[in-house]
């Protein structure tokens, strides 16, 4: 069970970490009024949301699932937006005190399939030794575990640190600050985004990040960089060029997601003032959440 706990966590906050990865470059708008590919054209992380009856502005703020300490920034912008809302909003309610039960119901490969009967028996040993070396876990213990949610174990090698997070620094002061935490999807609505891409293909991701390591470690060097640096145009078009992500599964991976949340996030935001954080991969773009926003009537800002 702590297992499945440890990993659902993981995965959890590595989705978009990936998915940033899926998306693929789309031309331009160039709509007279608020065009959508300028939606998230300046360099900010967090957004203010007004307007359209909004009683009190809400906040949408960009993360990075997984990250250094030591490149971990919170502005006093982002401290403040958290304090003057009332609830805090992320992709998922990660204090749902069932999120290990749902992790354990939905993280095995269905139909009886495992790494091995996935990959070459070449491929299969590479991995198990990297995944001892790196994770400490043999695989012959998780090798029916979904590949995207083994990956996301392997991210500290990547990063080379114990990563902290956005997520838990907001659950932290949510609960410091007598606030309710909420989730735009469930444990079960992110799980079941994996049952739709082949294994297959997320078992090539595992290889690649032993066979191409310096090369990963490098994009998520650069990500960051544009990260710290709030470019979030920039990091989807990064990401369009990544040899790591899910290209193909754009749509199911980012765009159909998006659409989903914008429906939640305007009742949320109608009913109190809320601090939102997503994904950084999320704002941008004529499909992000913010050019969304802007479709359906909102004034969105950038918090400087």
């Amino acid at each position: 069970m702590r297992l499945f706990r440890q990993t659902a966590f993981a995965a959890a906050l590595l989705l978009t970490a990936f998915t940033a990865s899926a998306q693929k470059k789309t031309a331009k708008s160039t709509t007279k009024a608020q065009p959508a590919a300028t939606a998230a054209a300046a360099n900010s992380l967090l957004w203010e949301v007004s307007g359209k009856g909004l009683s009190a502005p809400s906040y949408v703020f960009g993360t990075i699932h997984m990250i250094c300490p030591a490149d971990m920034q919170m502005s006093e912008a982002v401290k403040q937006a958290v304090s003057s809302s009332k609830q805090v909003v992320l992709e998922m309610d990660m204090d749902d005190p069932t999120m290990a039960q749902q992790a354990q119901a939905g993280m095995l490969m269905s139909g009886g399939q495992t790494l091995q009967t996935l990959m070459s028996p070449a491929d299969y040993a590479a991995f198990g030794t990297y995944l001892q070396a790196k994770a400490g876990l043999p695989i012959d213990k998780v090798g029916a575990i979904k590949p995207f949610f083994l990956g996301s174990m392997l991210m500290p090698a990547v990063l080379g640190c114990a990563p902290a997070s956005y997520e838990a620094s907001f659950m932290k002061m949510a609960q410091e600050q007598k606030k309710e935490v909420l989730g735009l999807e469930t444990m079960q609505d992110q799980l079941s985004i994996f049952d739709k891409i082949p294994y297959a293909a997320q078992s090539k991701m595992l290889t690649d990040m032993v066979s191409k390591e310096a090369e990963m470690k490098q994009e998520m060097q650069a990500l960051l960089a544009l990260y710290k640096t709030q470019q979030v145009e920039a990091l989807r078009d990064m990401s369009s060029k990544s040899m790591f992500g899910f290209t193909e599964y754009n749509g199911l991976l980012l765009d159909d997601r998006n659409q989903r949340w914008i429906a939640g996030i305007e009742k949320m935001a109608a009913s109190q003032s809320t601090f939102f954080a997503v994904g950084a991969a999320h704002l941008g773009g004529p499909k992000g959440v913010l050019a969304l926003l802007r479709q359906q009537g909102y004034q969105v800002k950038a918090v400087q």
